[in-house]
């Protein structure tokens, strides 16, 4: 161990090798944007040292600004480590025999998505048997306004943190169906957040529906989502709401292996 991190535990700070490495597991852990004086006080160390931190972080692209440019989310870097960690054999091997229950009983293509910094993202996915389906291939980002997986990721926002996503973002039309109004759209994000899962009726494309749940963190956090999506010829909106209960069941077992 190098010199200086002996000299740091000796004083009972944190070893100068670990301090980035215990930023970004704060940044991670809050799950919002925080600003350098929170973070100086959740670590116990000095401003000179957070701004440094933070600026290497940033500069690397692990971190970045918020919209209001003084506080810190995930960079693409971080996000694309924690899809990787969550994409591990092992912990893929289990989701995804999940996933392939889930996708039998229902008879219809199901997806894991993540949020990403301006869309979601298709981390996992099993299809239908049906030779009529919807291509969205693992990978597949989605807006969020307009899809149940988005619409899922962002009911479980703060007020404050989703009023300037909502105002910020371009709420681009993709169908006749899609919530272009901004006041409309809160009140369907207040709606799911009450009921607890998310619709898409045809809103991103024609002729799909779709409903999700939360996949949730050990803190009760919305990590990720669970979905199912089907051609309107075969399952409309009212036929999903039938296999909300398998759904949630799943949900359930994925946020299962978050602590395992």
């Amino acid at each position: 161990m190098p010199e200086d991190a002996n000299t740091d535990q000796e004083q009972g700070q944190i070893p100068t090798n670990m301090r980035l490495l215990l930023l970004l597991e704060e940044v991670a852990r809050v799950g919002t944007p925080v600003s350098p004086a929170d973070l100086g006080a959740a670590l116990g160390l000095p401003k000179p040292t957070i701004h440094r931190l933070l600026h290497t972080c940033e500069a690397e692209g692990f971190l970045q600004r918020d919209l209001d440019g003084r506080s810190y989310g995930p960079g693409r870097r971080l996000r694309r480590l924690a899809v990787n960690i969550l994409s591990s054999l092992h912990v893929r091997t289990a989701r995804l025999a999940i996933l392939n229950a889930l996708a039998d009983r229902v008879g219809e293509t199901c997806n894991i998505s993540t949020p990403d910094r301006e869309s979601m993202i298709y981390l996992d996915r099993v299809e239908t048997k049906w030779p009529l389906r919807i291509q969205l291939p693992i990978g597949t980002q989605v807006p969020f306004h307009c899809t149940a997986s988005g619409k899922m990721y962002l009911s479980s926002l703060k007020p404050g943190y989703l009023d300037r996503i909502v105002s910020a973002a371009p709420l681009v039309r993709h169908t006749d169906k899609t919530i272009t109004d901004p006041i409309l759209l809160q009140a369907e994000i207040a709606a799911i957040r009450e009921r607890g899962f998310s619709t898409d009726n045809e809103e991103f494309m024609d002729g799909m529906t779709a409903i999700a749940v939360p996949i949730l963190d050990p803190q009760g956090r919305v990590v990720s989502t669970l979905s199912i999506h089907a051609p309107v010829q075969r399952r409309n909106l009212a036929a999903l709401h039938a296999d909300l209960p398998q759904l949630q069941k799943a949900a359930k077992d994925l946020s299962d292996l978050l602590v395992s």
